[in-house]
């Protein structure tokens, strides 16, 4: 569903991804793990089409990224850091929007949105404004904003940064969901390493914009030594073990990327 050959993408002559391959399966739930700055971002952007790639090539679901972006755009649902609801608009007239802007034909748009805001466990509020929304119901609306088209592969950049264990866990539950219910091949980046444990049926780590590891959970964790062996090693073990000094200036992210992910559990808690 999405097969990445040497994607590179530079700024100046800085590498901020460089040489990335990969295959996502259909209906897999794969995760990106790697410190700030480390390109994760920037990756999703290329594979969304926000982004130009410098080099290399790639494709998702069967349409290839730079000669047919329209035909990416339209097979894909992308829920970024950022905000991407508009707080002065109710739930409803939000999916609206998106309808008219992914082409839902008109006799369709009123049963595809009651149907994704049931979906997402937020028809009780579709007529309230946004901005009354709590973090866990403004993510579970753009989930909603995301899939109203019904896209093959969805993108999710830090999807639970911000919210609260228990919102944290719908957000996981519908994910799984989704796949449960459409097959949908789901691509996440993440800082908490439970939920890359739960969720993800194979991880990639990216170090210094390169992929330095890639397995399932389990066998990534097997790859790292531990001292205790009853207990094994743990997914926190595995980032640190890959990212080598994750404490480094060149790991910790710029203030651009602390600001972000700032702004976004500010928005959300």
């Amino acid at each position: 569903m999405i097969e990445i050959y040497e994607l590179t993408k530079r700024f100046g002559s800085k590498p901020a991804v460089e040489g990335f391959s990969l295959t996502v399966e259909p209906g897999e739930v794969f995760g990106l793990l790697g410190p700030n700055g480390a390109g994760k971002s920037t990756l999703i952007k290329m594979l969304t089409t926000l982004l130009p790639a410098s080099s290399g090539q790639a494709a998702i679901a069967g349409y290839d990224l730079r000669r047919q972006p329209n035909g990416v755009q339209r097979s894909i649902g992308y829920v970024p850091q950022a905000l991407s609801v508009d707080g002065t608009l109710t739930g409803y007239e939000n999916l609206l929007i998106l309808a008219k802007l992914y082409g839902v034909p008109r006799r369709q748009r009123l049963e595809r949105i009651h149907a994704a805001l049931h979906y997402v466990g937020l028809e009780s509020v579709a007529h309230r404004l946004v901005n009354t929304y709590s973090g866990g119901m403004i993510r579970r609306l753009e989930m909603a904003q995301a899939t109203l088209h019904r896209p093959p592969v969805l993108f999710l950049d830090e999807p639970t940064v911000g919210l609260d264990p228990m919102a944290r866990k719908t957000m996981w539950d519908l994910i799984l969901q989704l796949r449960r219910d459409y097959g949908t091949t789901v691509f996440l980046t993440t800082h908490f390493m439970e939920e890359a444990d739960v969720l993800c049926d194979r991880i990639a780590m990216l170090y210094q914009g390169q992929q330095v590891a890639i397995g399932t959970p389990a066998a990534l964790k097997a790859t790292v030594p531990h001292s205790n062996a009853a207990l094994g090693a743990t997914m926190d073990d595995v980032f640190i073990h890959y990212t080598r000094n994750s404490l480094s200036p060149e790991t910790e992210g710029s203030y651009r990327d602390t600001s972000t992910t700032r702004r976004t559990a500010q928005r959300l808690g």
